[in-house]
């Protein structure tokens, strides 16, 4: 029984205090990595990993809730060379390292979508590029290093460039890109080069991963492996920072190939290219013949206009980007095409300078002959 009101006052203001603290959360306690291959993982879900594979010299990263710091960077490497390292945090396997319930790795023709989003935080005292890095292999492997890499750069700052040699500009999920192709002597790679620094975006993974299987880098009984997204430095560091990252892989249809035809898939096909051309413009249509003996549930041909050459409207397919490596995709009408059967789209378009036919078509990643 207390003794006095004051006393009685006192007691009661510190059972509560006492109970809000039962009852609160406990703070997250940010986590330190030094070690050149360490890692954690974060909201139950992604990776994060130091991946200092490059230089001896020391780097450590700060691991939040929401992403990572690099709060050191020793060491620099040569810019016409390798990067120190690539911190970053994953969705999917790295070096038999999967993060937790990922759905990594899945055949490319059963993702429907793989929505992800970043938010980067740059500095300018450094040599680096942030960029996501997404990994394709014929098979679902889990260990190693797969054999198609795309890189998307969304910033670069110093003087240096991607593996191999620009080939030309895209426009991929609506940006435009320079792309490079290129190998690193274990991996194939195809990188896209935004032209100014983007901090933060939302996109589909499976652009960018379609633009690889149009270029035969990939095709759509591949896997996808990982979705990557960090820092290379080449000279110091500190500060870059991922402040937030998610992905997700939404997956629909049977890579299989059992029951109910073949999704997406591959098949053996043909490809008639009829064209109506005038000075400055032209039409073309194209009949794509399923000559297998699997129905195409889905499909997406890929080829590459000439140089000149671009896109201004399109009939019974979309046609993706408006230049250089497309896709057209059919339609929700039109997307199935029995053995034996076709399906015909049609475009218009622009040109400069000697009018050209594409030399090569593949359907869902199979090349296709020519009528």
């Amino acid at each position: 029984m207390c003794r006095t009101v004051l006393l009685c006052a006192l007691l009661t203001a510190l059972a509560l205090v006492a109970a809000f603290l039962a009852a609160a959360p406990a703070a997250h306690a940010d986590t330190q990595i030094c070690d050149a291959f360490g890692t954690t993982t974060i909201q139950g879900r992604y990776v994060v990993q130091n991946n200092r594979w490059g230089t001896d010299a020391a780097q450590c990263i700060t691991v939040t809730d929401s992403g990572f710091r690099i709060n050191r960077a020793d060491g620099s490497a040569a810019t016409n060379g390798a990067p120190k390292s690539y911190p970053s945090v994953y969705n999917g396997c790295h070096y038999t390292n999967c993060s937790p319930g990922t759905s990594l790795p899945a055949r490319l023709d059963t993702i429907s979508s793989a929505p992800t989003s970043i938010s980067y935080g740059y500095v300018s005292d450094a040599v680096y590029d942030a960029a996501y890095d997404i990994w394709l292999d014929p098979t679902p492997r889990k260990d190693g290093v797969n054999r198609t890499e795309i890189m998307v750069w969304f910033n670069k700052v110093g003087p240096i460039q991607p593996v191999g040699s620009q080939t030309g500009t895209a426009t991929v999920a609506g940006r435009s890109w320079q792309v490079w192709s290129g190998s690193n002597g274990s991996n194939n790679v195809l990188s896209f080069v935004a032209p100014s620094a983007i901090t933060s975006w939302n996109f589909d993974v499976m652009d960018f991963v379609q633009q690889a299987v149009s270029r035969q880098m990939a095709a759509n009984n591949w896997y996808l492996t990982s979705i990557q997204a960090g820092f290379e430095p080449w000279q110091n560091g500190t500060g870059l920072a991922v402040t937030s990252f998610s992905s997700e892989i939404r997956t629909g249809g049977d890579g299989g190939g059992g029951g109910g035809g073949n999704p997406g898939g591959q098949a053996a096909c043909s490809v008639t290219y009829a064209t109506n051309v005038w000075p400055g413009g032209f039409t073309a249509d194209v009949t794509v013949r399923n000559t297998g003996s699997a129905a195409v549930d889905g499909w997406q041909l890929g080829f590459t206009l000439p140089s000149g050459q671009r896109v201004t409207s399109a009939w019974n397919a979309t046609v993706s980007p408006s230049s250089g490596a497309v896709t057209a995709t059919a339609l929700s009408h039109n997307k199935g095409i029995a053995p034996g059967g076709s399906q015909t789209f049609g475009f218009q378009g622009t040109y400069s300078g000697t009018f050209a036919a594409p030399g090569a078509f593949t359907l869902n990643g199979t090349a296709c002959t020519t009528a």
